[in-house]
């Protein structure tokens, strides 16, 4: 018979420290991109979509009330959803720490000198591609993006390349996340942070 855990093992604490602690285990443990994230967003009329994205930064120190920041091409779907409907969920799900973290809050733009810096500490292929493509337009065909990548790099040789004002990236702020660890005869444990004036408080979940 399984071992059944009377006790949660997810501790009442600073939703930032633990998200720290976790993202630290995953990233000894995961084969491939342990900062891979799902990122769902909705259009003004509520309509999801959901895609998976790469966490660049995160912190209690980023912004007003700390948060994570990923870039995309603010003219993609996504793009379009964000500008008209600023609030986003987040999902982490590493399979090998059999773990979950569910983060949901508003979404705010970085600054240009933000968004350059990430930029350029691309590889200069990323770059061009970001320069080349119309992020969620129809393509007739791959080789009409691949021209225009080449043109792209004609363009900037020898040069840096320019960030499209559209590369962007955003922030979420939590107003709340949610920690989830597997447990025999799912029997999980869940525990939800929502953020109080000054600081979170925190409950235990039914599984």
């Amino acid at each position: 018979m399984s071992e059944v855990h009377t006790q949660s093992q997810i501790p009442s604490a600073d939703p930032f420290v633990l998200f720290g602690e976790w993202f630290a285990a995953a990233r000894e443990s995961e084969p491939n991109d342990s900062n891979a994230m799902a990122l769902a967003t909705a259009t003004a009329d509520a309509a999801p979509s959901v895609r998976m994205v790469l966490l660049k930064g995160y912190g209690a120190d980023i912004g007003t009330g700390g948060g994570f920041t990923f870039y995309t091409n603010a003219h993609s779907r996504k793009g379009g959803e964000i500008r008209a409907n600023a609030q986003a969920a987040l999902l982490f799900h590493w399979k090998s720490l059999r773990r979950q973290i569910r983060i949901e809050g508003p979404l705010t733009e970085v600054a240009p000198e933000v968004a350059d810096a990430y930029f350029h500490s691309r590889s200069r292929d990323s770059q061009l591609g970001a320069v080349a493509s119309d992020q969620s337009q129809p393509m007739q065909q791959r080789s009409t993006f691949l021209e225009r990548y080449a043109e792209a790099k004609a363009r900037f040789a020898g040069g840096e390349v320019e960030r499209p004002v559209h590369w962007t990236g955003f922030t979420v702020t939590p107003h709340a996340f949610e920690f989830w660890l597997d447990r025999p005869g799912r029997l999980h444990d869940r525990r939800r942070f929502e953020r109080i004036e000054g600081g979170w408080t925190d409950s235990l979940l039914y599984p």
